[in-house]
Order: C-alpha cells, then structure tokens, then sequence
C-alpha cells in the first residue's frame, strides 16, 4: 500500500542538524592487529551522510527553476538515500516519492514511511541492470504522471559531489595530516565531493576506493549482489576515476566480520558499506606503517540487525567469519579475474573508456 505524498511545510531549523560528526580513531582488529585509523561516524548526523548530497541537489534545482516551491521530488533508492531525501524535504517543503525494491528491509520501509515518504516498491529486477533498472523503469513511469515532478538522478547529478565540500572541511578541521583516504563507491558522490578540497590541503593524499563483488563501477561483470549501500550495476557518471589509486572489491563475509568486529570492539558499527571500509582502512594502516589513514562510515548499525547482525541470516547465506579473507587477492586489471571475495587493484580505470582495450587501459 502507498500513501499520497502531501505537500510538507518547509522547515529549514532542519538544516542546522546537518554534518558536525564525530571523527574517532578505531584501533579495533579488523580483523587482525593494526596501527588505527580515523573514521568519520555520518551515521550520527540527522539523515545520515546523504542527507549532505540531498540537500544540495534539491538546492541547485531551486537555484536553476528546475524543482518549483511545493513540488514532489521523485527518486530511485536502496534506503540511505531515501532517508536524505526526506530530511531534504521536510527541511525545504517538497513531497518526496521514492521507488525501492522487494530487497529493501522492512525496518527501512517503515522509517521512510513513518518520514512521510510515498514509497513505491518493484518486486523484480530487470533482466539488464538488475534492481536498478528495475527501479529507474517505474521511476519514469511516476515522472510522467507527476506535472512538475523533480528527479535529481543521483547518479549523474554533480550536485551530489558538491553536497560533501562540508564533510571534507570537517576532514581537514579534525586532522593535523592525511596520507590516505579510503572511500566506499555507490553513486561516486562522496568520494568526489571530498577528494578535490583534500587533495588541495594535502597534495599526496592517495585515495583508495571500495566496491562490492558483483558491482560493474570499476569494470567487474554485474552480479546478484547481496550487500546495499555500495557498488551498482550501472555506471554512475560522478565516478572520478582519474581520482583513484586503487581499488579493493570487498565481499559480504568480510563486511559482515568487519561490521561485528566494529560492535564489539569500538561499538561504533554500521552496515556493508562501513564493514567494507574499515577492513580496508585496516589494511592500509598496517601495509603502510607511519602514515595516517582515515575513512567515512555512511550510516549506523540499526538498519542492517535482520541482515548484517542476525546469526539466521549468515547461516542462510553462508556468511561464516572463519571463511573470511584477511588479506586482498591482487589482479593486475579489473577484468583480469572475476572478484568473489577481497580484491585488490591499483589499475583504476572507467570502464566505460576501456571497453576497446582487455587489460583496461585508457
């Protein structure tokens, strides 16, 4: 059942509560003994991290006549941005519809709704580009019963990277100095939002990127894919892969022991995304000795307790700890071996510039 979005009262008050998060230093074995590294909690902000990406693409939208006063604003999702698009538009008076999927959690259901988003579910991917597709499909089909409808296109939308410039002057705020920044790919916003201004403050900064197995972002084939928040089976145009000095594929059993090694030991966790980051951060702190490392966790561990958090799941899936890698697997380019666990790439190139050259070379 869906209900009818209703034109909300802007509460701009809102747009105080964004960014400010805590930067700590996790120094917990994920999944063995390292020299720590520096994590960004977005999960702590209102909206979570795309609540920033949301905020500014409504805005621009504004700025250009695009998105009128009062108009619904309509988008594809797999949940966290979902929820930056309902405080975007509770802060700034649009109705928000969302489209997801049969795989979006129930508990994520609720709270989208309970935020007064109309949601729409599909219930069957398409046979290319899978639940995205499947998405986008039935996201035309509202536009086009919605006069004056809004979609910012997350995934081609550089006002999406504009919206991090505030979490990379927090960044720069809280650190003395940076040598590496590890950064989970979806969309690609955030680490383009923030790898520019980085970059001006510390020149070297090398910036390692983290995918999920089953993702085309950096050249794998596409795949089912078990994990949410990163990865995608399209090519999302705010990838700034001459940004890139690697790329690391990380899979489902890793970001699981990551995420419950996260709980027990620093109690700040979160879901796939943050598991897949913080092993790489780990890594990169222990192959790299004397060098400072930091990364964002995007989201909490309160969505992820039916999948990431439940034993019953695991089982299902078979998600066993002990099976995870502790260690990537090299291969000289993306598409020199299919990535089904922890993957390591310094070869970074867009995939779609080097479809013509098999070992992915511009």
């Amino acid at each position: 059942m869906t209900t009818t979005a209703v034109r909300p009262l802007a509460r701009p008050e809102l747009l105080a509560l964004l960014g400010r998060t805590p930067l700590v230093r996790i120094t917990t074995d994920v999944p063995g003994p390292h020299p720590g590294f520096w994590a960004k909690l977005e999960g702590l902000a209102a909206g979570g991290m795309k609540a920033r990406a949301a905020v500014s693409m409504l805005l621009g939208a504004r700025e250009r006549g695009e998105l009128r006063p009062g108009a619904p604003v309509v988008e594809s999702t797999s949940g966290t941005l979902g929820i930056g698009l309902a405080f975007a538009g509770q802060a700034l008076g649009h109705p928000v519809v969302l489209v997801g999927d049969s795989e979006l959690e129930p508990a994520m259901r609720q709270l989208l709704r309970a935020h007064g988003v109309r949601l729409e579910i599909v219930d069957r991917p398409a046979p290319r580009g899978g639940w995205q597709a499947a998405r986008l499909g039935r996201l035309r089909e509202l536009l086009a019963g919605l006069p004056g409808a809004y979609w910012p296109d997350q995934y081609n939308n550089p006002d999406n990277s504009v919206g991090y410039a505030s979490l990379a002057a927090e960044l720069v705020d809280g650190l003395d100095h940076l040598d590496i920044l590890v950064c989970s790919v979806g969309t690609g916003g955030h680490s383009a939002g923030i790898i520019g201004p980085l970059r001006r403050r510390w020149p070297t900064l090398r910036l390692i990127g983290v995918d999920s197995t089953g993702s085309t972002i950096f050249g794998q084939p596409a795949r089912p894919r078990l994990m949410r928040g990163l990865g995608s089976s399209i090519h999302p145009r705010n990838v700034a892969y001459d940004a890139f000095d690697e790329v690391h594929w990380v899979g489902p059993a890793e970001a699981v022991d990551s995420c419950r090694r996260l709980a027990r030991g620093s109690f700040v966790s979160g879901g796939w995304s943050t598991g897949a980051v913080a092993r790489v951060a780990a890594w990169a702190a222990r192959v790299h000795p004397g060098t400072v490392v930091a990364t964002v966790f995007p989201d909490g561990p309160h969505r992820y307790l039916g999948t990431v958090y439940d034993d019953d799941f695991a089982a299902v899936h078979g998600l066993d700890p002990a099976t995870a890698a502790t260690r990537p697997v090299e291969i000289p380019h993306s598409r020199a071996a299919e990535a089904t666990g922890w993957v390591r790439c310094t070869r970074v190139t867009d995939p779609l510039k080097a479809v013509s050259d098999p070992e992915g070379t511009p």
